[in-house]
């Protein structure tokens, strides 16, 4: 039995191979590690008293991260640089580690810039933004006459 290869995309140029070629090198994981930007993913939640953003970041120190408040823009960055020296071995090819990252949150007119809290624990970044005082939902019975 022969296996062959099915082509979903459709084929706009003169010579099919060609295209087939630079797709498989640009595909390499050799060029997408280091092509596509890696910014972590984020969770943003509210609940009566604060505004929760998480940060899902493993394999970071808690020292790693610079969190800012720009106006109303809190600002969380990352830049880490991994080296690691050894004299004794020769190398015929050395990576080094290196991430950066940044990603900014508007606050909304309703959060309290002056209480924002942030922790780092088990790879997450947590920031807890209280809400002010007048943004709070205003929960009351109301009676039916």
């Amino acid at each position: 039995m022969t296996l062959v290869k099915f082509n979903h995309k459709p084929n706009n140029t003169l010579m099919p191979g060609f295209n087939d070629v630079f797709e498989s090198i640009f595909n390499d994981t050799f060029f997408n590690d280091r092509m596509v930007t890696r910014v972590p993913a984020v969770n943003i939640s509210e609940s009566e008293n604060n505004y929760h953003v998480e940060l899902a970041a493993p394999g970071l120190k808690k020292e790693d991260f610079k969190l800012n408040l720009e106006r109303n823009n809190l600002v969380v960055s990352v830049e880490t640089a991994a080296q690691h020296q050894d004299n004794q071995k020769y190398y015929s090819k050395r990576e080094y580690s290196y991430s950066s990252f940044v990603r900014s949150f508007t606050l909304p007119e309703s959060a309290d810039e002056s209480q924002i809290d942030a922790s780092y624990t088990d790879g997450i970044l947590r920031i807890d933004i209280a809400k002010r005082e007048e943004a709070k939902a205003v929960n009351r019975q109301i009676e039916i006459r």
